[in-house]
């Protein structure tokens, strides 16, 4: 099994299932995992929680859980997969708790486009002048990773296989999504 064909299958299976609870209570659709990198399994998932607390973005939710693991094992032996591309608040959290990577799955532009979520490119705009994509991918810290273009990297017939569950996951996201914007109104989250 491929990084790509794993880590969409704990999107499928570990996150989204958290991710329609939470947007069943208000929440916004951005969720994550943490995988070990010897095996790609599941360390934990966690999905937004911003209608508790409007820094529980899906990221933050995910590093607070992990952190009150009893055996957690150090972040050096660990993938960060996001479902959204990070915002600056999730980035840098990514970063001071350790982890050398992230994989995201839908980019900022996504976000903006597809979900109605524009608040990480004004951020990234309005805070620190970077035009969409011109924060450095790969620096000191981190690698990020695009799930999408390590799709396009695979041979087929796996990139054909791949390309339809990546679908079937934006389909469900979709779904998510419209149900979100329509029931955004009626939650307290400053950013919504």
């Amino acid at each position: 099994m491929t990084i790509a064909a794993r880590l969409l299958d704990v999107i499928d299976d570990d996150i989204l299932p958290l991710t329609e609870r939470g947007v069943g209570a208000g929440n916004k659709v951005f969720g994550a995992a943490i995988l070990r990198k010897s095996d790609l399994s599941l360390v934990i998932a966690g999905t937004n929680d911003e209608t508790d607390n409007p820094l529980l973005h899906g990221e933050i939710n995910t590093l607070n859980q992990f952190y009150g693991l009893p055996d957690r094992p150090p972040t050096s032996e660990l993938v960060f997969l996001t479902t959204h591309e990070p915002c600056t608040l999730c980035m840098s959290a990514i970063t001071w708790a350790g982890f050398d990577n992230y994989y995201y799955f839908y980019s900022h532009e996504d976000s903006r486009d597809s979900f109605a979520i524009p608040h990480d490119l004004v951020i990234l705009k309005e805070l620190f002048g970077l035009e969409p994509g011109g924060y450095r991918r790969t620096n000191a810290f981190w690698t990020a990773y695009s799930i999408p273009e390590l799709i396009e990297s695979e041979d087929e017939p796996l990139r054909g296989e791949l390309r339809a569950r990546q679908q079937r996951i934006r389909d469900r996201y979709q779904t998510l999504s419209d149900q979100y914007q329509e029931s955004k109104g009626d939650n307290d989250i400053p950013l919504s």
